[in-house]
C-alpha cells in the first residue's frame, strides 16, 4: 500500500513511517519541518529507504491539496501534524487554531477531493474530555512496587474514562483538537468518507525530543540522564496512563487492516489502568533504572491540570483486538537507552532549552503556576 504520514517527521510520525517502511509499504511523509528534531527524524527515515518526502504546511490548503494530488492513490492518510502543548495554545491561540482545527479541515478537504476510499486516521487527544471536575477522585496507596508515595484514583470509574464521556473543550488546545476530532467524525457521516479518531493518552518512546510542557515522560528521562532537576507542578501524586509508541502503532496497523469498517469510529488509545503511573512513581522508576537519585522540586499546580486521567480502552480491545503490551517499566527503560545512546543529538536539538534550564536552576527558584 501507499501510506501518507502528515507530520511524519515528528515523534509519533517518524515511528509510524518507520513501521510501514518495515512492512514494505510505500511511505510518503508530509511535514513542514518546524519542530525540534524534525530534520533529524527525517534524515533517519531517509536512511531506511523507501520514502518520499513532500515539504508542506497543513495551514496552507493549496500546499496540502497539491501534496495529495501527487500521491492520490494512497490507501491511508495518518494525520499526525499538530500544535501539541496547552501552554503554547494559551500564548498563541490563533496559531494553535490554524494548525489543529484549520489544518485538519484542509486535510479532510484534500482527501475528499482526491479519494473517498482513502482512510483518514486522526490523532486526537484525551484533552477533549476537559478538566472533568465533576468526577470524584480519591488518594490511594501506591500500586507500583517500591513506589513510596500515594496517587490519585477515580472513585467510581474502575476502567477509566470511556468514549461516551461528555466532551468539554477546555483551553484553546482542547478547543482546536476537539473541533478537529468532531470534523473527522462528521466527514464520515456527511460525505461517506472512511475516518477514525484515536483519542491518545501520554505517548512516549524513542525519537521523542520531549520538553517540560509536552512529552513529559521523555523530558523526565532526558533530565535524569543529563542530571537536570525536574520541576513537578503540584504534589506529584497526579496520575496518567502511559502508552509506548510501539503499542500505539500496533493500534494504527489494526485500524488500517479494518479500514473498510472505519466509518467515523472513535477509540480511546492509552495505557489504561494497568499502565498508569503517578508523576512521583515515574521518577522513582527512573531512579531504579539509573541507580542514583533524580533531583526534583515542587511548584504550584498549573491551572486545568487534571489530578488523574486514565483511558478506558475496553472498546478498542473489543472491536480492534488491541491492548497495550509494553509495560511502563520496560518502555521507560528502553526510552532511557535511546536517550543515553543519543546524548549528543539530544543536546544539539534541545540546546537552547537545555541552556535556559541550566540558567534557571542556577538561580533561586520561585513557585509558578505556569512554569
Amino acid at each position: 500500500m501507499r501510506i501518507i504520514v502528515i507530520g511524519g517527521a515528528g515523534f509519533i510520525g517518524c515511528n509510524t513511517a518507520r513501521r510501514f517502511q518495515e512492512r514494505g509499504d510505500d511511505v510518503v511523509v508530509i511535514d513542514n519541518l518546524s519542530r525540534r528534531g524534525a530534520q533529524a527524524n527525517l534524515n533517519w527515515l531517509i536512511q531506511q529507504g523507501n520514502l518520499q518526502f513532500i515539504q508542506a504546511d497543513v495551514r496552507d490548503a493549496e500546499q496540502i491539496r497539491s501534496a495529495f494530488r501527487t500521491c492520490g492513490d494512497a490507501a491511508v492518510a495518518f494525520h499526525l501534524a499538530a500544535q501539541v502543548a496547552v501552554t503554547t495554545s494559551v500564548e498563541r491561540p490563533r496559531e494553535d487554531f490554524e494548525i489543529n482545527a484549520l489544518g485538519t479541515f484542509n486535510v479532510l478537504e484534500a482527501v475528499r477531493e482526491t479519494s473517498k476510499e482513502m482512510l483518514v486516521v486522526y490523532a486526537s487527544t484525551n484533552k477533549v474530555y476537559g478538566g472533568m471536575e465533576d468526577i470524584a477522585i480519591e488518594e490511594v496507596a501506591g500500586v507500583v512496587p517500591d513506589e513510596r508515595e500515594g496517587r490519585y484514583s477515580y472513585r467510581n470509574l474502575i476502567a477509566g474514562i470511556p468514549e461516551h464521556r461528555t466532551l468539554d473543550f477546555h483551553s484553546p488546545y482542547g478547543c482546536s483538537k476537539g473541533a478537529a476530532d468532531q470534523y473527522v467524525r462528521d466527514y464520515a457521516r456527511i460525505y461517506g468518507m472512511r475516518t477514525v479518531v484515536l483519542r491518545q493518552s501520554c505517548i512516549y518512546g524513542p525519537r521523542q525530543f520531549g520538553i517540560e510542557d509536552q512529552g513529559w515522560v521523555a523530558w523526565f528521562a532526558i533530565s535524569a540522564a543529563l542530571g537536570l532537576k525536574i520541576r513537578i507542578y503540584g504534589d506529584g501524586k497526579q496520575v496518567r496512563d502511559l502508552l509506548h509508541v510501539d503499542d500505539l502503532i500496533d493500534a494504527y496497523e489494526l485500524v488500517v487492516g479494518k479500514r473498510d469498517q472505519m466509518d467515523g469510529r472513535i477509540y480511546n488509545i492509552g495505557g489504561g489502568l494497568k499502565f498508569s503511573r503517578s508523576v512521583l512513581g515515574l521518577i522513582h522508576g527512573l531512579e531504579r533504572i539509573t541507580g542514583r537519585p533524580v533531583p526534583f522540586q515542587h511548584f504550584d499546580w498549573r491551572p486545568g491540570d487534571q489530578p488523574v486521567y486514565i483511558s478506558d480502552i475496553c472498546k478498542a480491545e473489543k472491536e480492534l483486538g488491541w491492548k497495550p503490551q509494553i509495560s511502563p517499566d520496560a518502555g521507560v527503560q528502553s526510552l532511557m537507552q535511546w536517550v543515553n545512546d543519543n546524548r549528543e543529538l539530544i543536546r544539539s536539538e534541545l540546546a537552547e532549552l537545555l541552556s535556559l534550564t541550566s540558567v534557571v536552576q542556577a538561580q533561586p527558584q520561585r513557585h509558578s503556576a505556569h512554569g
